[in-house]
């Protein structure tokens, strides 16, 4: 471990920490006994578990100590990582918006500035949460007129927000203090007088407070209205649903500010119902409704788990949704509420590429993003038709956002590359042929991209599908084999993973001559619902299938040799290293496998683990091998242990996995741009509630 010319060397024998067996815990699954000895590593506020982790730990930093590089690498990673770098602006009644991060903090700050022009400056500092960084920035909303913001921290990585109001002006607190928020959106009403937010309900009297692990607390979601400068206890129940206990609800406004939209999901699954309800037909507001014990008349224009319905924009009655709705690649769809069954396509499914997202901008016209190939291509069409107006040019690389209204002209655009740190466009789409011109761009000190090259090849699965990938590198590699090489895989949910910047990247490529590879297996949703599907259920072991036979390429091209072939994935893309690892041992020389799937008999206790089952499940009869015996400790490799997959980590090749906010090495900003409205749905309730992107 001392260096890398070692690396062929074996370790010496390590001591791992003893793990206690509990020998009567035995669980029944339809008469096949199952024996669960480490059901006690559950309890992770324990200080048996907490001692049992700070051991393997203490394994793990012994080895990693002897690395005669490390300090190297470490002052080269604090090097590279010491750069600005920002989000996409959002803009509201004249003022910007925008995270910023000066280089080396472990938040970044939220800053606004008057008119594009203006002296930014500091509105809200994550680092002042808290002494130790552990509180973190969950959810903000601006009000429509930029006024106020209100916004959510959570501590801990818990999923428990704690939800507060301040004034943008002078950044005065109000005494607005929201509390027992999960799983929610921020929707402020046009007339900023206050918003829609969704909670749980408070534990009774002498109710144990849970940490949020379990997913006992995850039930009876409930939407509610709060008006500014007023405790919480008078806030409006506008929605729940007790027959439906597990349905989560998150509201959305329209632009017009006339209606209010609940997205409501049960699973992990890419389909919602659709509810809506006309604030202007409310006799007396939502004013009318405070002290009442009644809800909003929605209206469920869309009642069944069918597709996915995102809301794109409205005409007054006449609403235009991103949905999958008999279009695995989706299409853009039209339907006056009035008559519900008027639905009609605006924009059909294309024939190859998948529609990741559309924004309406500047009245009638959409900027809409397609991923080709795993390509991201920029268009703008007409609202009204779906008609190409033209093609807007983009290197190949990654949408990371776009944020715009349609009250505005100008739009900006993120873009990011595995060679590209990042680059914010702004947009004139008033003009007739919109030019995207460069806002700001993130230039890290010591980066030199033409030392380096990216490409994608495409290479047979085992069935013969051909599958995408990236590979990237220092120029000139001579394809001998001898080069170590680090193999990144999602393929779950219908997540597309799509190229990033990474420090981490850079350093092991320039210092250590690493190869970095990013396959896009099934599972994914590079390729739509059908690639999704291909990789799930009773198909899932095609994703380890096309993982694996990734590394078979590398190795059969000359890149590197199963000694020296490294592979990662986190949550789901744990899972697969770790199938893939048990499969094929012989493939792979490292694995890291973080916070992953382990346990296919309990992870749906867990957290939002319940939501992950539709695409899971089948893995109790696949898997069952190491469903109980593999689980990811201290960030760092695989150790055997129980069934502990809420122990948090991160994944740190650099890349982007669309449909949910990931943040990894290549991006610790949160993003001020379009987020729920208009994109592919997320995969989780989580992900589909954060307005750490407000919508455009």
């Amino acid at each position: 471990m001392g260096s890398l010319t070692a690396a062929d060397e074996p370790l010496p024998p390590l001591k791992y920490p003893q793990a206690r067996r509990d020998d009567g815990i035995v669980d029944d699954y339809h008469g096949v006994l199952v024996p669960d000895p480490y059901r006690w590593m559950e309890e992770l506020d324990s200080e048996e578990v907490k001692q049992f982790v700070d051991a393997q730990a203490a394994v793990s930093d012994a080895v990693l100590s002897t690395c005669d590089h490390r300090g190297r690498l470490r002052g080269q990673l604090t090097a590279l990582f010491d750069h600005p770098r920002f989000r996409a602006p959002l803009k509201r009644g004249g003022s910007y918006f925008f995270f910023h991060n000066p280089g080396l903090r472990p938040h970044s700050a939220l800053y606004v500035q008057h008119g594009l022009g203006g002296d930014p400056r500091v509105l809200l500092d994550p680092a002042a949460f808290s002494e130790d960084g552990t509180v973190s920035l969950g959810v903000v909303g601006v009000s429509d007129g930029g006024d106020h913001l209100a916004y959510g921290t959570s501590g801990s990585g818990s999923d428990w927000v704690t939800v507060r109001v301040m004034r943008v002006r002078d950044g005065e607190h109000l005494p607005d203090t929201l509390a027992w928020v999960k799983f929610s959106r921020i929707a402020w009403t046009r007339d900023g007088l206050g918003f829609f937010y969704s909670r749980f309900p408070a534990p009774r009297d002498g109710e144990a407070v849970d940490s949020g692990i379990k997913t006992d607390v995850n039930l009876n979601h409930e939407v509610y209205y709060h008006f500014l400068g007023t405790d919480q206890s008078q806030d409006v129940l506008c929605w729940r649903d007790p027959d439906h206990p597990k349905y989560i609800y998150i509201p959305e406004v329209t632009e017009d500010g006339k209606y209010v939209i609940l997205s409501v999901s049960e699973t992990s699954d890419p389909v919602n119902k659709l509810y809506y309800c006309d604030l202007s037909a409310l006799a007396h507001g939502l004013e009318g409704l405070k002290g009442t014990h009644g809800v909003l008349p929605f209206v469920k224009l869309v009642d069944r788990f069918e597709a996915h319905y995102g809301l794109i924009a409205n005409d007054g009655t006449e609403f235009t949704f991103l949905t999958n709705k008999d279009a695995p690649r989706y299409k853009l769809s039209r339907v006056d509420v009035d008559e519900p069954g008027s639905w009609a396509d605006v924009l059909p499914e294309d024939e190859k590429a998948v529609l990741e997202s559309a924004c309406a901008v500047h009245g009638d016209k959409l900027l809409v993003n397609y991923l080709s190939d795993v390509k991201y291509v920029l268009q703008m069409r007409s609202l009204v038709t779906g008609e190409l107006l033209r093609d807007i040019p983009i290197d190949i690389g990654t949408v990371n956002g776009i944020s715009g209204r349609r009250v505005d002209s100008e739009v900006f655009v993120e873009f990011a590359s595995f060679l590209t740190p990042g680059i914010i466009y702004r947009c004139d789409v008033s003009t007739e042929v919109p030019e995207m011109n460069v806002y700001r761009e993130i230039s890290v000190p010591g980066f030199d991209r033409n030392e380096f090259e990216a490409k994608q090849v495409f290479y047979p699965s085992k069935d013969g599908t051909k599958i995408p990938m990236f590979i990237v590198s220092k120029k000139n590699l001579d394809l001998n084999g001898s080069h170590p090489a680090l193999l990144f895989g999602y393929g779950g949910f219908g997540m597309s993973v799509t190229p990033q910047f990474s420090v981490a990247r850079v350093v092991l490529m320039r210092n250590l001559g690493f190869v970095a590879c990013v396959a896009n297996i099934r599972g994914g949703g590079e390729y739509g619902e059908g690639w999704h599907r291909s990789g799930s259920l009773a198909n899932k072991q095609n994703c380890f299938d096309d993982f694996a036979a990734a590394g078979e390429f590398l190795v059969a091209a000359g890149y590197t040799s199963p000694a020296r072939l490294c592979i990662e994935g986190g949550s789901n893309g744990g899972l697969l290293v770790a199938a893939c690892l048990n499969q094929r041992p012989d493939l792979f020389g490292c694995a890291l496998a973080h916070v992953g799937v382990m346990d296919m008999l309990r992870f749906h206790k867990f957290t939002i683990g319940s939501a992950s089952a539709p695409e899971n499940h089948i893995l109790l009869q696949t898997t069952s091998s190491f469903a109980a015996t593999m689980v990811t400790c201290h960030g760092v490799g695989v150790c055997s242990s129980a069934s502990a997959q809420a122990v948090r980590g991160r994944a740190t090749l650099g890349v982007r996995r669309t449909r949910k906010n990931s943040t990894g090495l290549s991006s610790t900003l949160p993003s001020t741009t379009c987020g729920g409205r208009g994109r592919r749905p997320a995969t989780t309730p989580a992900a589909a509630a954060s307005t750490l992107r407000p919508c455009c």
